[in-house]
Order: structure tokens, then C-alpha cells, then sequence
């Protein structure tokens, strides 16, 4: 194969579910923190929205390109509100999910051979999409506490440079970036003249109050700030692809390009019952995110078990746990090993660093959100139990 294709890895998801085959979990069920995506189906006062509204003739239909204006009002109204700034509904647009928007957006930022600066470990999907589109990552290292420093990224930036990529709360590590850093990394795009994109996709289960920063309360934001979301993880949608991209209404007009060539529009279904959600579940939506917080409490509580074997918790938030593990071994080995030995899958760290990049040789990715806080306690007791 000589397409744009073959210059990326395998779906790293797809490659562990693979490694389940012709394994018997009859005895012992497996326990599967390798996705983040909500396993259960959206809350029933939704689905029972949607099966009103897939009666309506117009779901069934073509929509607008850049998504349905009733949705684009209300998400620019909700997001105006969290971010204390000025958001239209010119300024945003609905995308297929949230893989589509940063896809979109990085069409319309480059060309052949020109340059995204990406903190590591990274999205595997955000890298994926860069190499098949003929753009240079450039390797951002985040070091001990996993925050991605704004000095060495500008140590980066070359006459290629185009964007700079945050994702907070972090995918994979779940570190969530300070307001200040996130700022600096505003400053910094700003004063180079570069995008500053940032996935918020896990920004409905943050840990603080209040806003996670300030960037929308700058008056000229649109003129540097991508920013890009998701309502699969808010409201279990993730069958229905359903995300969102915040940027200038010049930047929207090319992304509709994109999105005219690619889906012509998103699903009308998955529009209407997100539109729903964000007028109707808040109060759901609030104790979803003070049930994922709980489950990161039982991680703090129960790690003790893991360190006493060697493990370190490197970073925490949201979906995920970042584990290093103590071992002579490759991730991706381990991984295996606990699949075959615990009954437990997991991605290996190796699956969100560059090739030859041996930091992800000693980390785990550990997605809780779809286990209760007492699986967790049965999930360190059986990883505990593995040796080298």
C-alpha cells in the first residue's frame, strides 16, 4: 500500500481487542479499562426524546452542513455562560464527533509537510489523523507531573510550525492543565502567530469549580483559539457522533468545506437529542460528573495497593488513570500479561508516544469511567497480583 494510510499504526483499540481472542473469561469476567467511551446507553428521558423525534421527518433528511442553528445557539449560550465570554452561534459548528472537528480543523491550518506541535503521550487518534494527512508532528515531552511546558514548546516552533494541540482534562494521562498554562500556551500562539487548539472533550468532569480557563474572556480569541468538544461523553451519545468546533467564522467557512465533502452534515438525531440534552439534563449531567470524581477519589484511595508493588500514578482526572509500572518490560507485553494473567485489559503507554519513544515502554492508560469505585478495588487487587 503506498496511500496516506500507510504512513500511521493500526487503530491501537482495535490491536488490544484482539488480543481477547480465544480467551475464556467465563471463571473470572474480564475487567476492560482500555475506552474511554461510556458503555451504557444515553439516560432514558433521552432516549425517549429520541424516539419521539425520530418520527419527525426532517431527522431523516439532509441538515446544514455546519449543523442544526438551534444546537449552535444553545451550545454557544451554555459555553458563553462557562467560560464568562462572548460566544455566538456563528462561532460554532457541529461536527461527527470530536475526532471530525480536530480533523477539520487541521485541514483547514495545513499543508504538505507543515508542522502541529503535539504534547506526548498524545491522543493516538489526533497523531493518526496527522500522519495520514502529511503533517509533521512535533514531539512535545511532558515530564513528571505530565504537563506539557510552554518554554520547551516554543523551543519547537519552526517556519513550518501552524498549531499548537492541547487536550484538557488530558487524554491519555487525565491530568487536568492549570488555567495558567493554559494561558501561557494562549500567549505563546498568539505572539508566534499560530493556532492554539484545545480538546475539551472531557471538560464536563473536571475536578474544579468554575471555569477550566480564561481564554474566552479575551476580546480577540477567534483570532488564535480553535476549540473543539464533544457531547458523547456528557451524554453517552457515543453512537451517534456528535461534537462541536469553536473558532472565527472565517475558519468555519473553510471547515465547511471539510465537512460538505466528508459527511455533508451530522446526524440529525444525534443533533436533536444533543440540543435536548444541554436544555434538559443538567442535573444529570452534575451527578454523572460527581460519580466519575468519586471513582477518581476510589483511584487515590485504593492506589496504595499498587504503589506497595512498585507502581507509580503518574497522572489522574476525568477518565483516565496514567500508570507506570515497575517492571523490565515492555508495556505492551505487560499488557498482554494482563490480559492472560488478571482478567484485565488495558492500553499500554507505547500506544501514545511516537515510535522509537521508550517512555511509553513503562506506562499503562487506565480508563475508569466505565467501572464503579468497588470494580476498582478488584481491578488493583488483580493487577497487583502480577509479577514480571
Amino acid at each position: 500500500m503506498t496511500g496516506r494510510t500507510a504512513h500511521t499504526f493500526a487503530p491501537p483499540v482495535v490491536e488490544a481487542y484482539s488480543w481477547l481472542e480465544g480467551k475464556d473469561f467465563s471463571q473470572r469476567a474480564l475487567i476492560n479499562v482500555s475506552q474511554a467511551a461510556p458503555l451504557a446507553p444515553p439516560p432514558a428521558p433521552l432516549r425517549a426524546h429520541m424516539a419521539k423525534v425520530i418520527e419527525e421527518e426532517d431527522t431523516h433528511l439532509y441538515g446544514a452542513v455546519l449543523g442544526l442553528p438551534a444546537l449552535r445557539e444553545e451550545l454557544a449560550r451554555h459555553s458563553s455562560a462557562l467560560y464568562r465570554g462572548k460566544i455566538t452561534a456563528a462561532q460554532v459548528a457541529i461536527t461527527s464527533g470530536c475526532n471530525q472537528a480536530f480533523s477539520a480543523a487541521i485541514a483547514t491550518l495545513c499543508r504538505d509537510d507543515d508542522e502541529i506541535i503535539l504534547p506526548t503521550p498524545f491522543y493516538f487518534n489526533h497523531k493518526m489523523w496527522l500522519d495520514m494527512s502529511g503533517v509533521r508532528c512535533c514531539s512535545l515531552p511532558c515530564h513528571g507531573d505530565m504537563i506539557p511546558d510552554p518554554a520547551e514548546a516554543a523551543q519547537l516552533i519552526t517556519a513550518r510550525t501552524k498549531a499548537i494541540v492541547l487536550v484538557t482534562p488530558n487524554n491519555p494521562c487525565g491530568v487536568e492543565y492549570p488555567a495558567e498554562v493554559i494561558q501561557a500556551f494562549y500567549d505563546l500562539a498568539k505572539s508566534r502567530g499560530l493556532a492554539l487548539i484545545i480538546d475539551e472533550t472531557y471538560r464536563d468532569f473536571h475536578a474544579q469549580p468554575g471555569p477550566p480557563h480564561h481564554l474566552f474572556e479575551q476580546d480577540d480569541w477567534q483570532d488564535t483559539l480553535i476549540q473543539l468538544y464533544s457531547f458523547s461523553k456528557a451524554y453517552r451519545l457515543t453512537g451517534h457522533r456528535v461534537g462541536a468546533v469553536t473558532a472565527c467564522k472565517t475558519r468555519l467557512a473553510e471547515i465547511e468545506k471539510f465537512l460538505d465533502t466528508v459527511t455533508i452534515c451530522p446526524s440529525q438525531l444525534g443533533q436533536k437529542a444533543a440540543l435536548w440534552g444541554l436544555q434538559n439534563l443538567g442535573d444529570w449531567l452534575a451527578q454523572e460528573r460527581h460519580e466519575i470524581l468519586a471513582r477518581r477519589q476510589a483511584i487515590i484511595d485504593r492506589f496504595p495497593t499498587l504503589a506497595a508493588k512498585g507502581w507509580r500514578l503518574l497522572g489522574l482526572g476525568a477518565y483516565f488513570a496514567y500508570l507506570e509500572h515497575p517492571f523490565d518490560v515492555d508495556a505492551t507485553d505487560l499488557a498482554q500479561k494482563l490480559v492472560e494473567e488478571a482478567a484485565v485489559l488495558a492500553l499500554p503507554g507505547s500506544m501514545f508516544v511516537p515510535a522509537g519513544d521508550h517512555n511509553g515502554r513503562s506506562h499503562m492508560r487506565i480508563a475508569f469511567a466505565n467501572i464503579s469505585a468497588e470494580m476498582i478495588v478488584v481491578l488493583f487487587d488483580r493487577m497487583a497480583q502480577v509479577s514480571q
